[in-house]
């Protein structure tokens, strides 16, 4: 290994361990007094709840972790959005489960919760996934209800997806471990089946207050809307539990015993380590995102045994395609080639950008592998498609328009992984967020914009000098410097990984070593879903 190797890998493990701290404080939650309160109230937190619940926690997938983060300051933050959602095995069968974090502002839903839960829900209907509803709420949070209420996207999808979801035939199975309040009330009640916890779980349309000041009685809370009420007068909830592990233990129950359903039978043979040490990736990556390095090497370290058979190898080599298997799973990648390389005319293509040759070859392959049942893995380190006269006289507009219509139509399940850059129309034809992927990571070294900072900062700059310019104030050479320092600064905060996953613009920061583990287990919840439509590129064929 030489001195570069060794400060890319000095470099990265930095960023790995500055995410795992991160991580470590988002798992508080609201704070430990705030779970210490819980546990007064004879209450386990989300994370305890989902942790008891599933087969493996460590297994387990975390989505949207980061949700949220460094987001409504103003309102004392919203740790992993409010809500816990992973994707795990609870008797053998894989789920989705969702737990409101009730240490955070009583686990009341901020616009990003909203967000989180119907990933949650898409997540579980794209893969026909049964989802767990743990539920522990006070609702909207009302300083932002404009934000949440009313729209498409906003907290009535929820109950409209639970609607969907039993139409489809996906099991839903909601606890009430907590509050359960107006609207929210709801999203239980629309699932298959519902248990409620006595003394700690109640469902009400309006509370206590309310019903005081609305209609002049006088009732609590346990009265209106708790345990004995629903489970004995009402007939709303099917099952009372006397705790929150008794809760849990009858959800173990109700999965264990349900049936079979159709799969999609995606190719699958007995797992292999890749043969070289996928260690060595933090190495392999250069610190500086605009350097070239070789993304064949990083495939072999996550792929079985190391072995990448390529399509159309000499073709279009700023994109690398082939065949591979991760953990035993048959796939199809499409990854960016960083290195600045040759062609057979002796023409250069510079890395990490994509040319109209390697779109056509994309396209191909993309095709190919629907037509062989192959699921799709995008390994993102873009900065674009090639721009100029030339490429513009070649056609590269319809070449990528060719590429995007593909990963659009594209009826196997699609995995996106951010290694570096992912810029621009880059993003789109890579598979980025709108593009449907089942699964979509960012390793720390991402970045997610229209363009890289240096020129994002390069333009603003321009557009800013301008207008100062226009308005007669002076501009030297220190303050044009200090001006440019300024706007990069702002810049690069919005292309960080974190920036990202705040919005769930991914699902999840990780470590490059879990990437072969999150590419594994998301085949395995596509894998329940069998292909419902074939695919066809409309009048762009290829």
């Amino acid at each position: 290994m030489d001195l570069t190797f060794n400060k890319n890998e000095d470099h990265h493990k930095l960023k790995r361990s500055d995410l795992k701290k991160k991580y470590a404080r988002i798992k508080k939650g609201g704070g430990d007094q705030r779970i210490a309160k819980l546990h007064a109230e004879g209450k386990m937190t989300a994370r305890e709840r989902i942790e008891y619940l599933l087969d493996d926690p460590a297994d387990a997938l975390e989505i949207g972790a980061f949700a949220g983060y460094d987001m409504y300051a103003d309102y004392g933050g919203c740790p992993s959005g409010g809500v816990v959602v992973k994707l795990g095995h609870v008797q053998g069968r894989l789920c989705v489960v969702v737990a409101n974090d009730a240490t955070v502002k009583a686990g009341a839903w901020f616009p990003i919760t909203g967000k989180k839960n119907l990933r949650a829900q898409e997540i579980a209907m794209e893969n026909r996934l049964p989802i767990i509803y743990l539920v522990d709420s006070a609702g909207v949070f009302l300083p932002m209800q404009d934000e949440i209420f009313p729209d498409k996207e906003h907290f009535g999808r929820i109950f409209r997806n639970n609607a969907r979801m039993s139409s489809m035939g996906i099991p839903q199975i909601a606890a009430v471990m907590g509050s359960c309040v107006a609207g929210g009330a709801y999203l239980p009640i629309m699932s298959d089946e519902a248990l409620i916890v006595d003394k700690t779980g109640s469902i009400f349309l309006a509370g206590s207050y309310l019903v005081k000041a609305a209609i002049g009685e006088s009732v609590d809370n346990e009265t209106l809307g708790g345990a004995t009420t629903h489970c004995e007068i009402s007939g709303v909830t099917d099952y009372k539990a006397k705790d929150d592990k008794d809760a849990l233990d009858r959800i173990k129950k109700l999965i264990a015993k349900m049936g079979a359903f159709p799969q999609a039978g995606y190719n699958r043979i007995d797992p292999q380590a890749p043969a070289k040490d996928p260690g060595e990736l933090f190495g392999l990556l250069p610190i500086s995102r605009s350097e070239p390095y070789d993304m064949l090497e990083v495939i072999e370290r996550l792929v079985d045994a190391s072995s990448f058979e390529q399509y159309k190898e000499g073709y279009g080599k700023t994109l690398l395609t082939g065949y591979a298997r991760i953990d035993g799973w048959a796939v199809g990648i499409v990854a960016n080639q960083r290195r600045v390389v040759k062609t057979k005319n002796g023409e250069m293509q510079f890395g990490g950008v994509i040319y109209s040759d390697s779109a056509d070859k994309a396209t191909r392959f993309i095709a190919n592998c629907n037509q062989k049942k192959i699921p799709l893995v995008f390994l993102q380190d873009v900065t674009g498609f090639m721009v100029g006269s030339k490429s513009e006289h070649g056609g590269i507009i319809k070449d990528g328009a060719k590429m995007v219509n593909a990963v659009s139509n594209s009826v196997v399940p699609k995995f996106t992984v951010i290694i570096g850059n992912s810029y621009g129309a880059g993003n789109y034809a890579m598979c980025g967020k709108a593009y449907d992927p089942r699964l979509i990571v960012a390793w720390p070294s991402a970045e997610l914009a229209v363009m890289s900072g240096n020129s994002a900062a390069k333009v603003l700059l321009q557009i800013e000098k301008a207008r100062l310019e226009k308005a007669g104030e002076s501009f030297d050479a220190d303050k044009e410097k200090a001006l440019y320092e300024k706007i990069k600064e702002r810049y690069d905060q919005q292309i960080s990984p974190y920036y990202a996953a705040a919005r769930l613009w991914t699902d999840a920061i990780i470590d490059p070593l879990a990437t072969r583990h999150w590419i594994s287990m998301g085949i395995e919840a596509a894998n329940q879903a069998p292909i419902e439509t074939r695919f066809n590129m409309g009048v762009l064929q290829v």
